[in-house]
């Protein structure tokens, strides 16, 4: 089974190529989602995060409040170096256990920090979804309670752009309307079956 990296910046319209992979079919493994599961109650990286970072970042219902834990480790490195320690290895038995379940052609696996992770070795081929920053500014502030600020500190916590233009074997420049994201992602699922085709017929 081909499988793709989907990833991208913050606000660069990930949640959305991959769900238009979705709706065609596409099996898709979300890294992000699988980290909320993680932390959720009676997990072990939940209490290895209160173990490490402390009770008062437990909400009044008992989850980890996720915003309060992101906005503290983005203004600690060495902190946002131990988050991802609990983390990341455990996200990634998570996308290992769930690929080998699957039956299809080719999947699409959304990892965000696939680069900073080191995780390229997940996956056969990476897609990025590429936005100017002031884009990804504009869309994050929209649908959040982020200040500017924040939001830009979150992007330069992450690969430079370049970098990760530079690394990437498709790219999806995502400035327009969602119809033409949609244009996009339709041409590069009749390749990915081309590319899938080819690798069973190898």
């Amino acid at each position: 089974m081909l499988r793709i990296g989907l990833t991208g910046g913050i606000g660069s319209g990930k949640s959305s190529a991959a769900a238009m992979f979705a709706r065609r079919g596409v099996p898709v493994i979300d890294a992000d989602e699988i980290a909320k599961q993680l932390v959720a109650p009676g997990q072990p990286a939940y209490e290895r995060i209160i173990q490490r970072f402390g009770k008062e970042f437990v909400d009044a219902d008992g989850f980890i409040d996720r915003g309060r834990l992101r906005r503290h480790v983005f203004d600690d490195p060495a902190s946002r170096r131990e988050l991802e320690a609990i983390l990341h290895p455990r996200v990634r038995q998570q996308i290992q256990r769930q690929l080998r379940a699957l039956r299809a052609p080719y999947c699409v696996i959304v990892i965000p920090l696939i680069f900073e992770a080191n995780q390229q070795d997940l996956v056969d081929r990476i897609l990025v979804i590429d936005a100017a920053e002031d884009t990804q500014v504009q869309r994050v502030a929209a649908r959040s309670s982020l200040a500017d600020d924040e939001i830009r500190k979150i992007i330069a916590a992450q690969i430079g752009r370049n970098v990760r233009l530079r690394q990437a074997h498709d790219v999806i420049t995502n400035e327009g309307e969602l119809e033409q994201l949609e244009e996009r992602v339709d041409a590069f699922h009749t390749r990915y079956l081309d590319l899938a085709r080819e690798q069973r017929e190898q």
